[in-house]
C-alpha cells in the first residue's frame, strides 16, 4: 500500500503515459489519435489508474473534459514521472557517448526479419558492447508499446500517429505486384494499374499500414479487395497468391528474401505507376537525440546502401 491506501503496484508507466496525452488534449478522441490506441482503450486505462489512485482524475462536462483538482496535481506528477524514466533509461540503456548497454527495438514484421540480421551483423562487429533487444508487432502495437516505455524506439511504416514522436526516415521502399504463376500477368515484367481492373485483392489485416495502401489500390483501379480473408503475415499472402486465390502487394525486400529465390510458384511485376512505402524509425520526444539512436538509424542506411541498394532508395 502506498500513501493514503493507494496500490502503487496497480499503476502502471502505460497509465501515466496515456493519462499525460490525454490531460493535454482533453479529448479522448485526440489522445487516442495520438496515442494509436481506440478510444475504448484508453478508457479503460484512465479508469484503472482512477481505481487505483482512488480520485477522479477527469470529468465530463457539456463543453468537454476537464481535470478535477486532483488531475491537475496528477498531470504535472505524471509529466514529472515521465521525464524522470526517459533519464533513467538514458542512464541504463545505451551512452551518450558510446554505443554501450541495453536498446529496446521494437519491430515490424513485415520489415525486421528481411532487415535486421545483416544491420545486427555489423553491429556487433562495430559495437560489441551494445545489446540490442528485439520485438515484433504490428504497427498499432509498436505504438502503442513505445508510448507506454516497452520500447526505446521502433522500425516501421512511416508515417505512424502522435504528437509526442520523433521520426527519421530511413529509406523508400517499393512495392511489387504478386501474381501466381499461371496468371495471365505472369509472364510480363510491369503492369499498370488498370491492368488490375476486375482483380480480388489479398490484404494483410488493417493492424498493418500496408492494409490502407492495398485497400487504396483497389479503389483506384477497380479490384475488389477480398474481404473473407485477411493475412496476419507476408508468407500468408504469398501462399495464398501461389494458389490463385487473388494478387497483392509485396515490399521489395521480402520479395528478394523470399521470392525470387524461394517460391517459384509466385510472379513479381513492377507496378506502374510505381507505389512505394516509407520506412523509418521513431522514439519518444521526451528522449530528445539520444547519439545511440543517430548512430544506430546511420548504421540502418549502411546496410541498406551497402547490401540493398538495388531494391530501396535511401532518402534523408
Amino acid at each position: 500500500m502506498g500513501r493514503g491506501g493507494i496500490r502503487v503496484s496497480n499503476i502502471t508507466l502505460r497509465q501515466i503515459r496515456y493519462f499525460a496525452v490525454l490531460s493535454s488534449t482533453l479529448q479522448y478522441r485526440r489522445a487516442a489519435q495520438q496515442l494509436g490506441i481506440s478510444q475504448p482503450s484508453l478508457s479503460l486505462q484512465i479508469a484503472a489508474l482512477e481505481e487505483a489512485l482512488g480520485a477522479r482524475l477527469i470529468e465530463r462536462k457539456r463543453s468537454g473534459l476537464i481535470l478535477t483538482p486532483t488531475g491537475r496535481e496528477a498531470a504535472a506528477q505524471a509529466e514529472r514521472v515521465l521525464r524522470e524514466v526517459d533519464r533513467l533509461v538514458h542512464v541504463a540503456g545505451p551512452s551518450r557517448s558510446e554505443m554501450s548497454g541495453t536498446l529496446r527495438l521494437g519491430s515490424s514484421p513485415t520489415i525486421g526479419p528481411y532487415l535486421l540480421p545483416r544491420v545486427l551483423r555489423q553491429l556487433h562487429q562495430s559495437y560489441p558492447d551494445l545489446k540490442l533487444v528485439i520485438r515484433d508487432s504490428t504497427p498499432k502495437e509498436l505504438v502503442e508499446d513505445l508510448i507506454a516505455g516497452r520500447h526505446d524506439m521502433i522500425l516501421t511504416q512511416l508515417p505512424v500517429p502522435g504528437d509526442n514522436l520523433r521520426l527519421r526516415t530511413l529509406f523508400r521502399e517499393p512495392l511489387s505486384l504478386a501474381v501466381a504463376r499461371e496468371h495471365p500477368l505472369a509472364e510480363r515484367k510491369q503492369a499498370v494499374r488498370a491492368d488490375l481492373s476486375g482483380e480480388s485483392l489479398l490484404s494483410l489485416s488493417p493492424a498493418f499500414a500496408l492494409h490502407t495502401q492495398v485497400t487504396g489500390l483497389g479503389v483506384d483501379t477497380g479490384a475488389t479487395l477480398r474481404n473473407d480473408f485477411e493475412g496476419t503475415s507476408l508468407d500468408a499472402l504469398r501462399q495464398m497468391v501461389s494458389l490463385g486465390m487473388g494478387v497483392t502487394l509485396l515490399p521489395a525486400l521480402y520479395v528478394r528474401s523470399e521470392v525470387n529465390l524461394r517460391d517459384p510458384d509466385v510472379s513479381v511485376l513492377d507496378l506502374r505507376p510505381p507505389l512505394y512505402r516509407q520506412i523509418g524509425l521513431a522514439w519518444r520526444a521526451a528522449s530528445g537525440e539520444p547519439p545511440a539512436f543517430a548512430r544506430f538509424a546511420d548504421l540502418i542506411r549502411d546496410v541498406v546502401r551497402a547490401e540493398f541498394a538495388a531494391e530501396v532508395t535511401l532518402t534523408s
